[in-house]
């Protein structure tokens, strides 16, 4: 073979070496002879009886080596078969195309039948040559095998360096095939896995449960009956638990830890946490439902993490409004429940507390930067507005990062423009301008949302540290994570209520201009539908606010009021609604060169709501860059969930979602999908 001859050739060089040495010995011995003939002479006699001695040694040893060689490769090649076919697991050899060319023994045993040349996808359907890795690389496939799980290790290698290890007859086969061959190592797995499986059902379940309007529930009900209630709640939240094989523990009155064996979440998860229906249908008494919430951490590195994670999903459920269950494996987050709306607080404790840290935050920062979400509504301006005369009662720089020319907020902004309010057009900033004015000393206030992707200047988030989040939206995966103050409740009706009760708690009591009244009022006249939708008691105790600060109704009312065009669009979404299983309303509007069509599609879809057995309405509106839904929904569903299932989020009853490179067919027929399947699985 080639690499032998190579290797006689060396052999052959290094015995003729001594040999040509003597040759030159004498070639100087020739030219030593007129000048010292003894001695050349001598050399010449000396170097002719060595050369006759090498050539008869050469010759002998060349043969003597030669056959040692041989024998050694015999030898060799007898090993490689040996350990080859010996080998302690399944081998096999197939061409490029996935031919069979060669196996060990324990691989026919494997699968129990002769397979020389037959093609392995024919066994094997995963191992098809279109898998095959390429030359001077491996792959690695996991396949199951008569209940057996195999992993197998497949090379791309040379037939000149491994043809020595196959058998005499397959030999010249192999010889005739392409220069590589694929070779395939099977390990069988299964006790592996199995172990895997056991030790993975085995690892500890961390998990809260946090009791979501314990003092509301016991206000309104009578003292001797409330030790009842309680005692109900725990039994069955203990016993819920005990059926897991899990440990409870109550450490404070109305917060519960508890861990068991991951084999037995499975089951919370196949009955979708039904305590926390159980614990809503308890009555002794009670006017309200009591309500919980659950926290679950799972597959962290340790014990503690674990935790964490379910004190992370804890924080999760309680910012989407409680009566929930929110599960974290590792980065993934599992949302159950949540079909009730959260309870509003009578107790504006929270308000005051976060009315305080924001006054003492901005006192200590020069420039105040105020920013809302892309497109940005009535409630959002509204709240950027009263944010900004909070600042500027301080004394403060403070900017608006946002799009002033957004239809949605044109006729506030026209307002302001004609009061005679500060400089308008300075009030604004892009986001270049933002981000090249940015200094050490500023604070970012971020209202009406908490998911970074939807602000209007994402950027922003990574370059200021201090970062202020008034938010009332329900808390998604994704949020804003590095904010020094949060304050997002779900329950209020709008990001303009809460900045009204906030303006209330500030010792130096700013007062609002009657054009920013208006903007926050209009907010929270949008967002309420006015005051139908979420309408709490605190949102009329801001209004009142409002009303007392120089909000006019009249003014509001006609500042959003439509043009005849508006009304005839609306009109014909509505229209051409179609019902899908006969209580959801789907419309799809193509509004074209239509300011304010976001907007009419939010109008389109409340009204939607009053025709008769409808749950919960969609309309689909086809914007220049994006998809735009608008969802709403009677209190009995929960289009939140359904909008997040899409990449958007909301409230429990108002919700939306931005969807970019897909048609609105496509769209569409997603939006079904997920109705459907979560029609089937009781989810809605």
């Amino acid at each position: 073979m080639k690499h032998e001859k190579k290797f006689s050739r060396r052999i052959s060089i290094s015995l003729w070496l001594p040999i040509l040495m003597v040759v030159f010995v004498l070639i100087v011995g020739v030219c030593m002879m007129e000048s010292q003939p003894i001695l050349a002479y001598i050399l010449i006699g000396v170097a002719v009886i060595y050369l006759t001695a090498s050539i008869i040694f050469y010759e002998y040893f060349e043969r003597m080596i030669s056959n040692e060689l041989v024998d050694a490769g015999f030898h060799q090649s007898q090993l490689y078969k040996s350990m080859m076919v010996d080998l302690p697991i399944p081998y096999v050899l197939t061409t490029v195309e996935g031919t069979i060319v060669w196996h060990n023994d324990l691989f026919e045993k494997m699968v129990g039948r002769k397979v020389n040349k037959r093609n392995l996808s024919q066994i094997f359907a995963v191992l098809h040559k279109k898998n095959f890795p390429q030359i001077g690389s491996n792959k690695v496939f996991s396949l199951t095998y008569e209940d057996k799980n195999y992993e197998v290790d497949c090379r791309c290698i040379s037939v000149i360096s491994q043809e020595e290890n196959v058998a005499e007859e397959n030999l010249e086969e192999v010889k005739t095939q392409d220069e590589y061959l694929q070779a395939f190592y099977f390990f069988d797995v299964t006790q592996l896995e199995e172990y895997k499986d056991i030790s993975e059902k085995k690892r500890l379940v961390a998990g809260l449960i946090y009791i979501d309007n314990y003092e509301e529930v016991l206000e309104n009900m009578e003292e001797v009956r409330q030790s009842l209630l309680l005692g109900l709640v725990e039994r069955k939240i203990v016993k819920y638990l005990q059926s897991m094989d899990a440990i409870v523990k109550r450490f404070e009155r109305d917060k519960f830890i508890f861990v068991f064996q991951q084999k037995n979440l499975e089951q919370m998860l196949s009955d979708k946490f039904v305590l926390l229906d159980e614990v809503r249908a308890i009555s002794a008494g009670n006017e309200l439902s009591m309500t919980l919430s659950i926290g679950v951490g799972l597959n962290g590195t340790t014990y503690q993490q674990n935790f964490e994670s379910a004190r992370t999903a804890m924080g999760m459920a309680l910012g989407r409004g409680g009566d929930q269950a929110v599960v974290k494996d590792g980065d993934s987050i599992s949302y159950y429940g949540g079909k009730t709306q959260k309870v509003e607080k009578t107790t504006r404790v929270k308000a005051r507390v976060k009315a305080h840290a924001l006054r003492e935050m901005m006192i200590s920062h020069d420039t105040v930067y105020i920013m809302g979400h892309k497109n940005p509504d009535a409630d959002c301006f509204g709240a950027a507005l009263g944010i900004y005369r909070l600042a500027k009662t301080f004394d403060k720089k403070v900017f608006l990062v946002m799009d002033k020319d957004s239809a949605a907020i044109q006729p506030i902004v026209s307002n302001l423009e004609k009061g005679g309010i500060e400089d308008v057009a300075g009030m604004f900033l892009t986001n270049e301008e933002a981000l090249f004015r940015k200094d050490p000393h500023c604070m970012l206030v971020v209202v009406d949302v908490n998911i970074p992707s939807m602000t209007e200047c994402p950027g922003l988030l990574k370059n200021i540290k201090n970062i202020v989040v008034l938010d009332h939206h329900r808390q998604a995966a994704e949020t804003i994570k590095n904010a020094v103050l949060s304050y997002v409740e779900p329950y209020a009706s709008s990001s303009c209520e809460m900045v009204a009760e906030v303006l209330q708690y500030i010792s130096d009591k700013p007062k609002l201009k009657p054009i920013e009244a208006d903007a926050l009022y209009s907010g929270i006249l949008v967002d309420t539908d006015n005051f139908v939708v979420k309408a709490g008691v605190r949102t009329f105790e801001a209004a009142a606010y409002l009303r007392r600060a120089g909000a006019d109704v009249t003014r509001v009312r006609k500042m959003f009021r439509e043009d005849q065009l508006h009304h005839k669009v609306r009109a014909e979404i509505i229209q051409s609604a179609d019902i899908f299983m006969d209580e959801f309303a789907i419309a799809e509007f193509y509004p074209g060169n239509l300011s304010g069509a976001t907007v009419v599609g939010a109008k389109a879809a409340n009204e939607l709501l009053n025709i008769q057995g409808i749950r919960g309405s969609f309309v689909v509106t086809q914007l220049p860059d994006y998809i735009y839904i608008s969802a709403r929904a009677i209190d009995d569903l929960n289009v939140q969930v359904i909008m997040e299932k899409m990449g958007g989020g909301g409230h429990l009853t108002v919700a939306a979602t931005q969807i970019r490179e897909k048609t609105m067919d496509e769209v569409v027929e997603t939006l079904k999908g997920i109705l459907l399947s979560m029609k089937e699985e009781g989810e809605i």
